[in-house]
């Protein structure tokens, strides 16, 4: 038995929007015929495209076989057919729609930052939590095949006690002249919600928090190393956001997180994003699919010598976490567990509050690199 559910999902004309949650989400979901729920029922999900342009979203519509969509998100909402908000927008629009979802009285899955402000962003979760309506916020990189495996390590005991973290992450983004840049141009432009910050740490917060341990404190630099940018329509534009941030977290365990965040640096690692954990029993260095580790046992004893070759292929040194299992899409994953949430109220830890702590953090990161000190986080209750 089948039954189906209606999605709005508002802002999938979006880069994002349109590959992962529109086509490698709820398309995906929809040809393996729903998501199956403990009762043996298929629970088949049946969005409706809403934004402002009518004739990308008749286009995006047409082209992945989806028979509704609309320009009208009040009418979208005032159908009880509807039963879940999802919001993909820019930043700077999402905390309106998602007040009026909760005025509709939907379920709210969406993306984050899921507002402006730290301030914003508690407040919407604490207006669900008053309307007693189920809610989420996408998480997707606790589902990468590489994290997952970090996790595993983490959960086993691998590293005994954990010392260090260290994430690199970013590639070079062109600036617009030469080459067309690969983010759309808001992202550097901080009155358009822009900056790098604003939009990793976010990331960064549930990263932290779920698998290595709660952060306690922050010291950030924030730093724009591009002044000057060409837009999409081939336009100069002044580029007032963030485009690095070097930033240091303490956790409520003792381990020290070093986190850099670029999009003006040219990769030189196994990925766009590496995390290496460091602990007395062993280390590991995580992409977003691959996982290798080193035990105490097998470590190397370097010395420094720089006047001989050096006698390592340290490189080789490590051994590959098996990934014993296949690993479907990230944003995927978490759209099936939100649908059983909604559905049979499957476990659902995600929440809007979870979102806040993402904002939080890069209001604090913000804060710190404009006083130029350590700053420390309070804790959030829901």
């Amino acid at each position: 038995m089948t039954k189906r559910i209606g999605i709005i999902m508002n802002g999938v004309t979006g880069r994002m929007g349109t590959n992962q949650h529109l086509i490698r989400s709820i398309k995906a979901i929809r040809e393996e015929g729903g998501v199956l729920l403990s009762s043996g029922e298929r629970l088949l999900p049946d969005p409706i495209l809403v934004g402002r342009n009518e004739t990308k979203l008749k286009a995006l519509a047409e082209a992945h076989g989806i028979e509704r969509w609309s320009t009208n998100l009040e009418a979208a909402l005032a159908d009880d057919y509807n039963e879940i908000y999802f919001d993909a927008q820019t930043t700077v629009r999402r905390a309106a729609s998602i007040r009026q979802a909760i005025e509709a009285k939907k379920a709210i899955y969406c993306e984050k930052p899921t507002a402006t402000s730290f301030e914003e962003s508690l407040e919407l979760a604490n207006l669900v939590k008053e309307a007693g309506l189920k809610n989420g916020v996408v998480q997707d990189k606790l589902f990468l095949p590489g994290l997952l495996k970090l996790k595993r390590l983490v959960d086993a005991g691998f590293f005994g006690k954990l010392l260090s973290v260290r994430m690199e992450f970013g590639y070079w983004v062109f600036e617009g002249d030469w080459q067309p840049g690969q983010r759309p141009s808001w992202n550097y432009r901080k009155e358009d919600g822009g900056g790098i910050i604003v939009d990793m740490f976010a990331h960064w917060r549930y990263v932290i928090d779920n698998i290595f341990g709660e952060v306690r404190s922050v010291s950030c630099l924030g730093v724009t190393h591009i002044d000057e940018r060409i837009d999409e329509q081939g336009n100069p534009y002044k580029a007032t956001a963030d485009d690095a941030a070097y930033a240091t977290f303490e956790l409520d365990n003792g381990a020290v997180v070093q986190a850099n965040s670029s999009w003006t640096v040219r990769v030189n690692r196994d990925d766009l994003l590496t995390i290496q954990v460091d602990g007395t029993e062993g280390s590991a260095v995580a992409g977003l699919r691959d996982c290798k580790t080193q035990h105490r046992v097998n470590t190397p004893k370097a010395t420094w010598n720089p006047d001989i070759e050096n006698p390592h292929r340290f490189l080789d040194q490590w051994d590959e976490v098996p990934g014993n299992q296949d690993f479907d899409n990230g944003f995927k994953v978490q759209w099936e567990l939100f649908l059983k949430h909604i559905a049979e109220d499957a476990p659902f830890p995600w929440d809007l509050f979870e979102g806040a702590k993402g904002t939080q953090l890069s209001e604090l990161g913000l804060q710190s690199w404009e006083e130029r000190r350590w700053i420390e986080v309070p804790e959030i209750k829901a």
